[in-house]
């Protein structure tokens, strides 16, 4: 799920059969309840269910629902999205499904000006012996093109294309198997913010420069306002150049420790790890 208007609140739920939802009408006709035992919980949107019989499918309808704050009662718009599982049996002993690698994580959100050239490489990965794709789905906005098995996105987004498009691929292999749907969304008309290199002055919360081995504030500019990312998982390594592993890492999707003001971002470390004498960079998720 995403939105434009990044203060709003973002949440889903089970379409409705009963007129009296707040759209007025049957949302999902005979397939309400579709998936039995589901679990959904509607914060991020993720469904949790164990299909129980092959070779069927299961339909799932929800409605997707943005609110002013957290407490508004009603949702400021309400959109239907469903769709299809189908249950199969394995027919090799390895079951790992196929897998996209590459440098955009699941739901990851990318900013795009208006009239720049979009270009995107996803690659799939299999991990069973004699398995190979066979096809791709995808959902894209329109005028993006793709080539088969390895995809590459290219788009020009236009002016009527402002706010949140989504890209979705889900790969197929020989065996029937197919992964789990990987999503990115472009922000069309928003200019993604640039980190700004800070001067390094001795003993300040800087990310750069000499710090005492109990330095616990750090801070980092962007030429842009930042906000809170709406997924989890969307991680700050700090990381120790002698042995090039992480030493602390904080999740920006819901870490307290991390503090967004207006163009700087806050990081908090409440026990230190640093060593004197050792050097440390940061990274960043994409």
């Amino acid at each position: 799920m995403s939105d434009f208007d990044s203060s709003d609140t973002v949440r889903c739920r089970w379409s409705s059969g009963s007129t009296s939802n707040i759209n007025g009408y049957d949302e999902c006709a005979a397939v309400c309840s579709g998936v039995p035992g589901a679990i959904l919980y509607s914060d991020n949107c993720t469904l949790v269910f164990t299909l129980t019989q092959a070779s069927m499918c299961v339909a799932v309808a929800l409605q997707i629902e943005d609110f002013y704050t957290t407490t508004s009662p009603t949702p400021m718009s309400s959109v239907p999205i469903q769709f299809l599982f189908y249950g199969y049996i394995a027919s090799s002993g390895c079951s790992t499904p196929p897998a996209i690698i590459g440098s955009r994580p699941n739901r990851a959100c990318i900013g795009t000006p208006i009239g720049s050239t979009v270009n995107e490489l996803v690659i799939v990965q299999v991990y069973c012996s004699g398995t190979s794709i066979v096809d791709f789905i995808t959902s894209s906005p329109v005028g993006l093109t793709k080539s088969l098995y390895q995809i590459v996105l290219s788009w020009i987004p236009t002016a009527d294309q402002v706010g949140p498009q989504g890209f979705c691929a889900g790969a197929i292999d020989n065996t029937t198997v197919q992964f789990n749907r990987w999503c990115i969304t472009f922000l069309v008309g928003y200019n993604s913010p640039d980190l700004i290199r800070a001067t390094s002055i001795q003993g300040t919360a800087l990310p750069i420069g000499t710090i005492s081995s109990n330095q616990t504030t750090f801070s980092i500019h962007a030429t842009n306002t930042v906000n809170r990312p709406p997924r989890n998982s969307t991680n700050v390594y700090f990381n120790d150049a002698a042995t090039n592993t992480s030493v602390y890492t904080i999740d920006c999707g819901y870490d307290a420790h991390v503090i967004y003001t207006g163009n700087t971002i806050v990081f908090y470390i409440p026990s230190p790890p640093w060593i004197p004498g050792h050097s440390y960079y940061v990274t960043f998720d994409s």
